[in-house]
């Protein structure tokens, strides 16, 4: 008879643990681990509005990346090359996100290896707020679309970002969206950095 309150006592002290792993914008400060079958990034916060991003691949080599705010790529680094995506207005006036802004910014894409052909265009629009699970995890996000395009105006990548402001992270994409070929690629789970 006693196997029964102990039983629910340990599930109930495991479920309080697994809880206590989930990041909010304090702990985030500090840094923070987001992880899906074959991919683990570490996110830690620089200096300048940045976010620095790890990642480890199951099948590729390591690559940083530095994201303004945790959305927006401004430089990469893999064994395969640099990136640097040099923004020509103040990144710093977009944010704080709300539903609904729009904005277009140009820049210009470094590569070590080419000279830049032109300018690009990123354009953001926040289409609303929604709500992601990471495990037990449930962070509030915005739906932010992202357009670039080439400077003649060709679209070059599009995609929503569900971005949570007090992670400053992209958890998760989502392509075609609207269509029938509409996917979700996302994190999976997310827990502290080791220390």
């Amino acid at each position: 008879m006693r196997v029964a309150p102990i039983g629910m006592t340990l599930i109930m002290l495991a479920s309080a643990a697994n809880g206590a792993e989930c990041i909010n914008a304090k702990s985030a400060k500090v840094g923070f681990v987001l992880e899906k079958p074959g991919i683990h990034s570490e996110f830690r916060p620089a200096a300048g509005g940045m976010v620095s991003v790890a990642n480890k691949y199951q099948s590729e080599s390591p690559q940083t990346q530095f994201l303004f705010g945790g959305l927006i790529e401004v430089f990469r680094d893999s064994s395969t090359g640099q990136l640097a995506m040099i923004p020509l207005s103040d990144l710093r006036k977009l944010f704080p996100l709300k539903a609904g802004a729009k904005s277009k910014t140009l820049f210009v894409r470094l590569t070590p290896s080419k000279q830049p052909k032109g300018t690009e265009t990123l354009e953001l629009a926040v289409k609303g707020k929604e709500s992601f699970s990471l495990g037990d995890c449930k962070y509030n996000v915005l739906a932010v679309k992202q357009t670039i395009r080439s400077e003649d105006g060709e679209k070059l990548d599009e995609f929503t970002a569900l971005y949570a402001p007090d992670l400053q992270a992209v958890l998760a994409r989502r392509y075609d969206e609207g269509t029938k070929a509409e996917s979700v690629v996302g994190y999976e789970t997310i827990k502290p950095l080791s220390k």
